[in-house]
């Protein structure tokens, strides 16, 4: 399930890092005050949060499915 996850969050990440860096260049080179500076800022930046929010779900993924692995242990009973 890992590789399906990862996968999918690349293939959002990705394209949406891409549009950014394109519309941060837009601004920057272009002459004069320019939006898509900040516009293509704020984008890749959201690209990045996307990225380790998929990342922080298959941690999380993981560390559940380890837990179970694990030998059952009686609780002691106190009288």
């Amino acid at each position: 399930m890992d590789s399906k996850l990862l996968k999918s969050v690349i293939n959002v990440a990705a394209p949406i890092l891409l549009i950014g860096i394109g519309l941060f260049l837009k601004g920057f080179f272009e002459s004069g005050s320019s939006i898509w500076t900040p516009i293509g800022i704020g984008t890749v930046m959201g690209s990045i949060f996307i990225f380790l929010m998929g990342m922080f779900l298959i941690a999380t993924d993981e560390v559940l499915e380890k837990r179970y692995k694990g030998k059952r242990v009686a609780p002691l009973e106190l009288e």
